[in-house]
């Protein structure tokens, strides 16, 4: 897969051919990433486990599409407000590892401050 760097610019040639940056402020982009990760939950609602695989699998273009919206605006936002993903995503996981160590949360979903 390519790296974040990749991806973001060939969001941003994108967007920039298009002369959408006008209509891109933090808010609406924000809009835009709630609205099509609701569209990929959309794909899973009222499903039980196993509808949900099998749906997976038989919907998967379509799942991949929407994943795909999401990653535009994810790349996007981080852009244009100037947030390096991968030090942002790395720095979370460690908070996280702190938060959910492994001796506690292996194979448990409990929240972290009931652990």
């Amino acid at each position: 897969m390519p790296d974040l760097d990749k991806l973001t610019k060939k969001v941003i040639a994108f967007r920039d051919a298009r002369d959408w940056a006008q209509f891109h402020n933090p808010k609406d982009v924000a809009i835009s990433l709630s609205l099509e990760a609701s569209e990929l939950l959309e794909h899973f609602q009222w499903k039980d486990p196993a509808e949900t695989a099998s749906h997976a699998k038989a919907g998967k273009a379509e799942i991949s599409e929407e994943l795909a919206d999401v990653l535009y605006w994810v790349l996007l936002l981080g852009h244009d407000l100037g947030i390096n993903l991968d030090q942002a995503l790395s720095k979370k996981l460690l908070k996280n590892a702190k938060k959910y160590p492994i001796s506690k949360a292996k194979g448990r979903h409990t929240k972290y401050n009931k652990l």
